[in-house]
């Protein structure tokens, strides 16, 4: 019997924009005539067996981002449900997860204890965790003081150290210096290694992609397109790009 890490059925996801208005109609109460939905998933289905690695494709606002943030619990679907059976998760996304008031130190212990670590285990491993990101003195420092490679670096190394069952990755390997994408690059390798770790990757990079995961979703304007082993999958998704 499969023993499936994530079951995805039929989520929905839908964001509340404004239509432009003037400076003067802004400031009275918005009308619902005024509130339009962009819908960005249309009922995603799919289940993932543990220990696979699973990359996401498709062209940009195609919905992928999404997708991973609502796997996450950050976004909570309009529509369907997610079940992850018990297992603890772990997302590697720009601009997701830090308070930018606080120092990249107590941001690690912060994410530690929302990704269900005891404050103990997470000082067990609070020197690890910097030594990976190479932030050195500005581990001191405001997280709102860090540049993107930075901020990724830090992302990277407290997800990567402080392991997970599930573990999702948005874009993190592209961003960087070119040492530390090296550096990066061999961590998600010796990590998915790991049979019990189920690992999801958001990417652009085909190359990444085709040499990481075993099993591709292909994600176009919403919809799930096509799901299946990546030898299959990435030739089609790559044609269609070109």
């Amino acid at each position: 019997m499969k023993d499936i890490a994530i079951k995805v059925e039929n989520v929905k996801v839908r964001y509340r924009t404004v239509q432009k208005r003037s400076i003067k109609k802004n400031l009275f109460k918005l009308k619902k005539s005024d509130v339009e939905y962009f819908e960005a998933l249309h009922g995603i289905s799919f289940e993932l067996e543990k220990g696979k690695v699973l990359g996401i494709v498709g062209k940009n606002g195609s919905g992928k981002s999404t997708l991973l943030k609502t796997i996450a619990g950050i976004f909570a679907p309009d529509e369907g449900t997610i079940d992850l059976f018990g297992n603890s998760v772990s997302i590697l996304a720009i601009g997701t997860g830090f308070q930018k008031k606080l120092t990249g130190r107590e941001n690690i212990m912060l994410s530690g204890i929302l990704m269900g670590f005891s404050e103990e285990e997470v000082k067990k491993k609070m020197k690890e965790i910097i030594d990976f990101s190479e932030l050195k003195e500005f581990i001191d420092k405001p997280v709102r003081t860090y540049s993107s490679g930075m901020y990724s670096k830090l992302a990277f190394s407290i997800a990567a150290i402080l392991n997970t069952d599930i573990m999702l990755i948005d874009e993190v390997l592209s961003v960087g210096d070119a040492k530390f994408k090296k550096k990066s690059y061999k961590k998600v390798r010796e990590l998915i290694k790991d049979e019990n770790r189920t690992v999801v990757i958001v990417s652009h990079s085909s190359e990444t992609v085709s040499k990481l995961c075993d099993t591709v979703l292909w994600i176009h304007e919403g919809d799930l397109r096509m799901i299946g082993p990546t030898d299959e999958v990435m030739p089609l998704y790559d044609e269609f790009m070109s």
